[in-house]
Protein backbone atom coordinates (compact mmCIF):
# COMPACT_ATOMS: atom_id res chain seq x y z
CA UNK A 1 0.00 0.00 0.00
CA UNK A 2 1.05 3.59 -0.74
CA UNK A 3 1.02 6.43 2.26
CA UNK A 4 -0.20 9.25 0.91
CA UNK A 5 -0.52 12.83 2.78
CA UNK A 6 -3.24 13.22 5.50
CA UNK A 7 -5.71 16.03 6.36
CA UNK A 8 -9.12 16.08 7.30
CA UNK A 9 -11.05 16.70 4.72
CA UNK A 10 -11.56 12.89 4.36
CA UNK A 11 -14.19 13.60 7.02
CA UNK A 12 -16.48 15.25 4.62
CA UNK A 13 -17.23 12.01 3.23
CA UNK A 14 -18.67 10.62 6.67
CA UNK A 15 -21.31 13.25 7.71
CA UNK A 16 -22.07 11.07 10.70
CA UNK A 17 -18.61 12.23 12.25
CA UNK A 18 -19.60 16.53 11.98
CA UNK A 19 -19.29 18.05 15.11
CA UNK A 20 -16.37 15.92 16.44
CA UNK A 21 -14.42 18.63 19.28
CA UNK A 22 -11.38 19.96 18.70
CA UNK A 23 -9.72 17.09 20.97
CA UNK A 24 -11.27 14.31 18.36
CA UNK A 25 -9.84 16.57 15.32
CA UNK A 26 -6.88 16.44 16.74
CA UNK A 27 -6.05 12.89 17.16
CA UNK A 28 -7.37 12.25 13.67
CA UNK A 29 -5.22 14.90 12.43
CA UNK A 30 -2.09 13.74 13.99
CA UNK A 31 -2.53 9.99 13.85
CA UNK A 32 -4.58 9.47 10.99
CA UNK A 33 -3.01 7.67 7.46
CA UNK A 34 -4.15 7.99 4.02
CA UNK A 35 -3.29 4.80 1.89
CA UNK A 36 -3.99 3.50 -1.44
CA UNK A 37 -3.62 0.47 -3.26
CA UNK A 38 -4.26 -1.57 -6.55
CA UNK A 39 -6.40 -4.19 -7.89
CA UNK A 40 -5.38 -7.33 -6.68
CA UNK A 41 -3.81 -6.25 -3.11
CA UNK A 42 -3.76 -7.95 -0.18
CA UNK A 43 -5.30 -5.59 2.60
CA UNK A 44 -5.27 -8.12 5.48
CA UNK A 45 -4.88 -12.12 6.05
CA UNK A 46 -6.80 -14.41 8.28
CA UNK A 47 -4.77 -14.31 11.42
CA UNK A 48 -2.58 -11.00 11.53
CA UNK A 49 -3.30 -8.62 13.95
CA UNK A 50 -5.24 -5.55 13.57
CA UNK A 51 -3.28 -2.45 13.63
CA UNK A 52 -5.91 0.29 12.50
CA UNK A 53 -9.50 1.46 11.97
CA UNK A 54 -10.49 1.38 8.20
CA UNK A 55 -12.51 4.13 7.03
CA UNK A 56 -13.29 3.64 3.02
CA UNK A 57 -12.67 6.98 0.89
CA UNK A 58 -12.88 5.44 -2.76
CA UNK A 59 -13.01 2.27 -4.00
CA UNK A 60 -13.98 -1.35 -3.42
CA UNK A 61 -12.62 -4.73 -1.54
CA UNK A 62 -14.02 -7.70 -0.66
CA UNK A 63 -13.75 -9.65 2.60
CA UNK A 64 -13.77 -13.48 2.51
CA UNK A 65 -13.13 -16.98 4.65
CA UNK A 66 -11.17 -19.51 2.68
CA UNK A 67 -11.48 -23.48 4.04
CA UNK A 68 -8.66 -25.64 4.21
CA UNK A 69 -10.02 -26.84 1.52
CA UNK A 70 -8.97 -23.86 -0.75
CA UNK A 71 -12.24 -22.66 -1.15
CA UNK A 72 -13.28 -19.29 -0.53
CA UNK A 73 -16.86 -18.05 0.37
CA UNK A 74 -17.49 -14.02 0.48
CA UNK A 75 -18.65 -12.35 3.71
CA UNK A 76 -19.03 -8.85 2.52
CA UNK A 77 -17.66 -6.28 0.31
CA UNK A 78 -16.33 -2.66 1.78
CA UNK A 79 -17.33 0.06 -0.81
CA UNK A 80 -16.66 4.32 -0.45
CA UNK A 81 -18.23 5.84 2.37
CA UNK A 82 -18.29 2.33 4.42
CA UNK A 83 -16.25 0.60 7.81
CA UNK A 84 -14.93 -2.62 7.90
CA UNK A 85 -16.77 -4.91 10.36
CA UNK A 86 -14.26 -7.32 10.72
CA UNK A 87 -11.15 -4.39 11.68
CA UNK A 88 -14.09 -3.04 14.33
CA UNK A 89 -14.95 -6.22 16.06
CA UNK A 90 -10.81 -7.44 15.82
CA UNK A 91 -9.85 -3.96 17.24
CA UNK A 92 -13.02 -4.27 20.23
CA UNK A 93 -12.32 -8.04 20.85
CA UNK A 94 -8.26 -7.34 20.58
CA UNK A 95 -8.01 -10.31 17.89
CA UNK A 96 -6.70 -11.53 15.06
CA UNK A 97 -8.14 -10.93 12.23
CA UNK A 98 -10.92 -14.07 11.30
CA UNK A 99 -11.23 -13.68 7.06
CA UNK A 100 -8.83 -12.19 5.02
CA UNK A 101 -9.63 -9.02 2.53
CA UNK A 102 -8.73 -8.42 -1.16
CA UNK A 103 -8.37 -4.86 -3.44
CA UNK A 104 -11.34 -5.16 -6.52
CA UNK A 105 -11.15 -1.40 -7.45
CA UNK A 106 -8.08 0.59 -6.30
CA UNK A 107 -9.02 2.03 -2.62
CA UNK A 108 -8.19 4.52 -0.48
CA UNK A 109 -8.28 4.60 3.16
CA UNK A 110 -7.99 6.61 6.24
CA UNK A 111 -6.36 4.31 8.60
CA UNK A 112 -6.65 5.27 12.15
CA UNK A 113 -4.03 3.00 14.29
CA UNK A 114 -5.74 1.35 17.48
CA UNK A 115 -4.23 3.21 20.11
CA UNK A 116 -5.71 6.41 18.58
CA UNK A 117 -9.06 4.61 17.75
CA UNK A 118 -9.35 3.22 21.64
CA UNK A 119 -8.45 6.87 22.84
CA UNK A 120 -11.23 8.13 20.44
CA UNK A 121 -13.37 5.33 21.38
CA UNK A 122 -13.03 6.29 25.07
CA UNK A 123 -13.31 10.05 24.39
CA UNK A 124 -15.67 11.28 21.94
CA UNK A 125 -19.31 9.99 22.28
CA UNK A 126 -19.86 10.78 18.61
CA UNK A 127 -16.92 8.50 17.27
CA UNK A 128 -18.12 6.05 19.44
CA UNK A 129 -22.02 6.49 18.21
CA UNK A 130 -20.57 6.29 14.52
CA UNK A 131 -18.90 2.99 15.27
CA UNK A 132 -20.70 1.02 17.22
CA UNK A 133 -24.05 2.04 14.60
CA UNK A 134 -21.94 0.87 11.60
CA UNK A 135 -21.12 -2.21 13.57
CA UNK A 136 -24.24 -3.02 13.70
CA UNK A 137 -25.37 -2.28 10.96
CA UNK A 138 -22.91 -4.32 8.77
CA UNK A 139 -23.65 -7.53 11.81
CA UNK A 140 -27.12 -7.49 10.51
CA UNK A 141 -25.82 -7.93 7.16
CA UNK A 142 -23.53 -10.41 7.87
CA UNK A 143 -26.71 -12.62 9.66
CA UNK A 144 -28.62 -12.33 6.04
CA UNK A 145 -25.80 -13.92 4.78
CA UNK A 146 -26.36 -16.80 6.82
CA UNK A 147 -29.55 -16.60 6.69
CA UNK A 148 -29.13 -17.45 3.41
CA UNK A 149 -26.28 -20.06 3.40
CA UNK A 150 -28.06 -21.56 6.20
CA UNK A 151 -32.35 -21.67 4.42
CA UNK A 152 -31.89 -20.86 1.16
CA UNK A 153 -31.04 -22.77 -2.01
CA UNK A 154 -27.82 -22.69 -4.05
CA UNK A 155 -30.06 -22.11 -7.22
CA UNK A 156 -31.71 -19.42 -5.38
CA UNK A 157 -28.94 -17.67 -4.12
CA UNK A 158 -26.94 -18.17 -7.51
CA UNK A 159 -30.34 -16.13 -8.91
CA UNK A 160 -30.21 -13.14 -6.56
CA UNK A 161 -26.29 -12.75 -7.57
CA UNK A 162 -27.02 -12.49 -10.85
CA UNK A 163 -29.67 -10.02 -10.25
CA UNK A 164 -27.36 -7.72 -7.63
CA UNK A 165 -25.46 -7.05 -10.44
CA UNK A 166 -27.89 -5.02 -11.51
CA UNK A 167 -27.03 -5.52 -15.45
CA UNK A 168 -27.93 -7.75 -18.04
CA UNK A 169 -24.61 -8.30 -19.58
CA UNK A 170 -22.72 -9.70 -16.27
CA UNK A 171 -18.86 -9.89 -16.91
CA UNK A 172 -17.75 -12.44 -14.33
CA UNK A 173 -16.61 -15.99 -14.93
CA UNK A 174 -17.93 -19.12 -13.55
CA UNK A 175 -14.79 -19.73 -10.64
CA UNK A 176 -15.80 -15.93 -9.40
CA UNK A 177 -19.46 -16.52 -8.94
CA UNK A 178 -18.33 -19.68 -6.92
CA UNK A 179 -16.29 -17.80 -4.81
CA UNK A 180 -18.84 -15.58 -3.80
CA UNK A 181 -21.44 -18.67 -3.12
CA UNK A 182 -18.67 -20.43 -1.34
CA UNK A 183 -19.10 -23.32 -3.53
CA UNK A 184 -17.23 -25.24 -6.42
CA UNK A 185 -17.02 -24.18 -9.64
CA UNK A 186 -18.74 -26.80 -11.45
CA UNK A 187 -21.43 -26.89 -9.29
CA UNK A 188 -22.00 -23.10 -10.81
CA UNK A 189 -21.18 -24.54 -14.19
CA UNK A 190 -23.90 -26.98 -13.73
CA UNK A 191 -26.75 -24.48 -12.16
CA UNK A 192 -26.08 -22.10 -14.84
CA UNK A 193 -26.37 -24.66 -17.77
CA UNK A 194 -30.02 -25.33 -16.43
CA UNK A 195 -31.07 -21.60 -16.05
CA UNK A 196 -29.52 -21.64 -19.92
CA UNK A 197 -31.54 -24.42 -21.07
CA UNK A 198 -34.24 -22.59 -19.14
CA UNK A 199 -34.09 -19.67 -21.54
CA UNK A 200 -33.57 -17.45 -18.02
CA UNK A 201 -29.72 -17.17 -19.09
CA UNK A 202 -27.06 -16.94 -21.86
CA UNK A 203 -23.75 -18.17 -21.86
CA UNK A 204 -20.48 -17.08 -22.80
CA UNK A 205 -17.02 -17.06 -22.20
CA UNK A 206 -16.59 -14.93 -18.88
CA UNK A 207 -20.13 -13.49 -19.14
CA UNK A 208 -23.31 -14.78 -18.37
CA UNK A 209 -26.47 -12.46 -20.04
CA UNK A 210 -29.79 -12.29 -18.23
CA UNK A 211 -32.11 -13.45 -20.59
CA UNK A 212 -35.80 -13.84 -18.33
CA UNK A 213 -34.97 -11.55 -15.28
CA UNK A 214 -38.80 -12.34 -13.78
CA UNK A 215 -38.05 -16.07 -13.96
CA UNK A 216 -34.57 -15.22 -11.69
CA UNK A 217 -36.74 -13.18 -9.28
CA UNK A 218 -38.77 -15.76 -8.87
CA UNK A 219 -36.30 -18.23 -8.32
CA UNK A 220 -34.45 -16.08 -6.00
CA UNK A 221 -37.51 -15.77 -3.72
CA UNK A 222 -38.15 -19.38 -3.22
Amino acid sequence: MQNTSSSLAWLNQFPELNGLDQHANDLLAKYVRIVEAPIGTIGYREGTPCGAYVMRLAGRSRVYKMSSSGREILLYRVAAGETCVITTTCLLGNSDYPASTIVEEPIRDALIPAAAFNQLMLDSSIFRKFVMTNYGALISDLIVLLDEVAFHSLDARLAKVLLDANSTQISRTHQQIADELGTAREVVSRQLKRLELKGSVSLGRGQVEIINRSALEKLANT
